[in-house]
């Protein structure tokens, strides 16, 4: 397992961070801690530039997690001035992030509003999608209202942390069949919608609904004879 300290976890709202750099290779770049989320749950790695003492900016284009664990952050061109040792400033590009986390939090949502398991998902800037393993169709003048309504109640969102042995007891808590609950270093933490939504996930969320913002439902597809796929969009550019 990599030893970066993902600062995001602590808080999703942090913009920025002072990093050193512990390893450099055609991989990417490994740093003691960071604020960029790497690619996983559907959720995309996070952007930005890194600023290096002497003012030099290089584009951080995505970032992901190795087979080992380790945390990697892409360079969109090899930077010989990242080696180890150097301490870096790193910034995310916070609007593409806040947008990630806004749709991420509605998803949730449409979980909570779709009692069937889910077979799939992912997001982007500009919309996300879940499949849902159900063989009937769905009312999506409804959904579509009861979603708003949902974001419109603003209801807080927070965690919870419980055991790897509690996460096993207790994997009713797991919707998606095709994501495994993040175990593995001990603890799970679990993403709480107040009153409305309950699962183990380790992406990044808004701190209420509200601020999720305009959404609409785009198409709701028939995908296979027990999967359909609901589209959200955001309402604004």
């Amino acid at each position: 397992m990599g030893s970066t300290r993902e600062l995001f976890r602590e808080n999703a709202y942090l913009r920025e961070c002072p990093a050193t750099i512990v390893a450099a290779t055609g991989e990417g770049i490994e740093l003691d801690q960071t604020v960029f989320y790497a690619e996983g749950g559907g959720q995309p790695g996070d952007s930005g530039h890194c600023t290096l003492p002497d003012g030099t900016t290089v584009a951080i284009v995505s970032t992901v997690r190795a087979a080992d664990g380790r945390l990697l952050h892409l360079t969109e061109t090899p930077a010989p001035a990242l080696v180890p040792g150097v301490t870096v400033k790193l910034q995310l590009d916070w609007e593409r992030r806040h947008r990630h986390m806004r749709m991420h939090t509605c998803l949730h949502l449409l979980c909570a509003l779709i009692p069937a398991p889910v077979t799939g998902g992912a997001l982007s800037r500009d919309k996300g999608r879940l499949d849902f393993d159900l063989d009937q169709g769905l009312d999506k003048e409804a959904l579509e209202a009861a979603l708003q309504r949902l974001i419109a109640e603003d209801h807080p969102v927070g965690e919870q942390w419980i055991t790897d042995e509690d996460m096993r007891s207790r994997m009713d808590l797991v919707r998606t069949l095709a994501v495994a609950p993040p175990m593995g270093a001990g603890r799970v933490r679990l993403v709480e919608i107040d009153a409305v939504d309950l699962q183990p996930c380790g992406g990044t969320h808004v701190a209420r609904t509200g601020e999720i913002g305009g959404v609409r439902l785009g198409k709701i597809e028939n995908k296979g004879k027990h999967n359909r796929r609901v589209n959200v969009l955001f309402t604004e550019d």
